[in-house]
């Protein structure tokens, strides 16, 4: 498939300095140094009305700096951030509206600090109360009438707010996230070699953007082969590509694929079993060992979208079976390590799955020790397929990201390394502001976005499909929590969360 997004500046200027010189800085100071790990308590009412305010409150202890202190309600089988509290150590009161429906609402408090969640509370309930419908007003009688005439009208008593509509009041914000990364994956080819950094293609991206990108994206294949997988040609690590994005500013982002000539989802000569027994381990060692050569950090993105069954590998096609998915990609990362090539940041990236109609991601984790970002890729079709159906940006990512960020990978920051809407059977400027409003809060582990800027496969994801929809791209990331291209002298690996 195809991939890029983003976060708002309220730290200081040494935070950006930070992120350029890779200075534990970057992090905040709850990790200048050992301590007691961070903790956090949350105390509801034990009762309230549906709909109600109630105000949660609690105490955060080890944690030496300001943090964000979220109210996360569970939800739908996943945990969705309502409200939150700037905090440092010491106790936090925080205001939050209740569910209007069910009888019982769970939530619980989450310490979170530049997108790493820090600490959750245990969860806590409240049981929800209806509405306690208002008293009539007693009948006039004759005597009231009479005074009535005599003193003038009384004022009108005010019912209680269950008779009237009052305006919805807006939840209180959420502290944004310092920063986030975000870029695109601009006309990648088609080609297995490694797509050039076109200056003229970047160029025409940043005009409209307003803006330059801090994430550029490149893509390469094990080998490029003829049909057949045989007579290969592999490919090199890419220093020319990686080093022309990082001129630029901006941090790369490799996507690499243990995959011939792309196109092929049926490859016997690159099953996951060719990778996990050592077929390819001296091509593998002599990319990784150029990678340390070149030395700068980077995002590695190896064998994404392993859920579907469209690349080669992916467990239920081309004669793959469960296991080996996880089993190829900690061989392929043992070998960077053994060769000591620390500066790729390993990117696991499944495919959004709202309808369940994918491999479960469950047993294709390949542990934390073996992936630095979790990712999630997720394209709105609209209506351009015979069976696709507009849908918006948190019907395709809510379900994924609430199961990767708070069971599979919690500790983890994530990117969106492809991400597009086509223009048709609804809004695609109104989806773009939909899905950069919401990331703040209701994704806030999202650290990078990269919109997928192609017209692929006759799909208009592009931004160029419309003036309308680049218009409220430039608008989004004009917000100065989008870094633009002053990353590139990024010195730190694995990459940090900004």
């Amino acid at each position: 498939m195809g991939s890029g997004l983003a976060v708002k500046a309220l730290g200081t200027a040494a935070l950006v300095a930070a992120l350029l010189c890779g200075t534990a800085a970057l992090i905040g100071p709850a990790f200048a140094a050992p301590g007691p790990a961070p903790s956090v308590s949350f105390h509801l009412p034990g009762e309230a009305q549906r709909g109600g305010r109630v105000t949660a409150q609690g105490r955060v202890a080890g944690l030496d700096g300001r943090a964000t202190v979220q109210a996360q309600l569970r939800q739908d089988g996943g945990w969705r951030t309502i409200a939150g509290v700037a905090t440092g150590e010491g106790r936090f009161s925080l205001s939050l509206r209740l569910p209007k429906q069910g009888s019982t609402a769970t939530l619980r408090g989450a310490v979170v600090l530049a997108g790493s969640r820090l600490a959750v509370s245990p969860p806590d309930r409240v049981r929800l109360a209806p509405r306690v419908p208002a008293p009539k007003p007693p009948a006039s009688t004759p005597a009231a009438t009479a005074a009535a005439a005599t003193l003038g009208s009384p004022p009108t008593p005010l019912p209680l707010d269950s008779d009237i509509t009052l305006p919805e009041l807006p939840e209180p914000p959420v502290p944004p996230l310092d920063y986030a990364l975000w870029g695109a994956w601009i006309d990648p080819g088609t080609s297995a070699q490694p797509a050039p950094v076109n200056p003229t293609a970047i160029a025409s991206f940043e005009a409209f953007a307003k803006k330059s990108p801090s994430l550029l994206e490149s893509y390469s294949a094990f080998a490029e082969c003829q049909s057949g997988g045989v007579n290969c040609s592999f490919i090199p690590f890419p220093a020319a590509q990686l080093e022309a994005i990082r001129n630029r500013g901006a941090i790369p982002l490799f996507t690499w694929a243990s995959e011939a000539t792309s196109g092929e989802v049926n490859q016997p000569n690159f099953q996951l079993a060719d990778v996990i027994e050592g077929k390819y381990d001296s091509y593998i060692s002599a990319w990784a060992t150029a990678a340390k050569a070149w030395g700068h950090p980077f995002f590695l993105r190896f064998d994404w979208e392993m859920n579907g069954n469209w690349y080669p590998w992916s467990e239920s096609v081309n004669g793959n079976a469960p296991g080996q998915y996880v089993a190829a990609w900690q061989h392929v990362r043992d070998i960077f390590t053994a060769v000591g090539a620390t500066n790729a940041t390993w990117v696991w990236c499944p495919y959004v799955n709202p309808n369940g109609n994918l491999q479960s991601l469950e047993g294709l984790y390949p542990g934390d020790e073996y992936v630095d970002w979790t990712c999630l890729d997720g394209y709105n079709y609209g209506s351009s397929k015979p069976n696709t159906k507009w849908r918006s940006f948190s019907f395709l990512f809510g379900p994924q990201y609430a199961e990767i960020s708070g069971e599979i990978a919690p500790t983890k920051p994530m990117l969106i390394a492809e991400v597009a809407s086509s223009e048709q059977g609804g809004s695609k400027p109104a989806w773009i502001a939909e899905m950069f409003s919401e990331l703040p809060t209701a994704f806030p582990a999202v650290q990078g976005v990269m919109w997928f800027d192609y017209f692929y496969d006759g799909n208009d994801w592009w931004l160029e499909s419309s003036t309308a929809a680049q218009e409220a791209f430039a608008a989004a990331v004009a917000d100065p929590r989008y870094l633009g291209n002053t990353v590139g002298g990024l010195a730190t690996s694995p990459i940090p969360a900004p």
